[in-house]
């Protein structure tokens, strides 16, 4: 169940500074995983910058980071249920 899978959600977004273009159009996600054992990650980081693609980033419990396919159906599950609890907490 997704619930039991503990993780971390990081929402990192550009500060707004002159970074040199090549930096800019660089994205972290050169190419994505479909399938990552959830059981095997430690944390999420969900990286959204305007000249890259939604990134999502697994760091692993061997602290190995990995790029996961956002369109990856636990995944997208994942941020359903994080989006409602999300919303029930607001709510409170």
């Amino acid at each position: 169940k997704l619930c039991k899978l503990l993780l971390k959600i990081k929402s990192q977004t550009t500060k707004e500074f002159v970074i040199p273009i090549s930096l800019v159009e660089r994205c972290w996600c050169r190419s994505t995983l479909n399938t990552v054992p959830q059981r095997s990650i430690k944390e999420l980081k969900f990286l959204h910058t305007p000249n890259c693609p939604f990134q999502v980033i697994a760091k692993l419990k061997s602290n190995r980071e990995v790029c996961i396919n956002p369109e990856t159906k636990w995944l997208q599950q994942y941020l359903k249920n994080a989006i409602n609890n999300a919303q029930c907490e607001n709510k409170q």
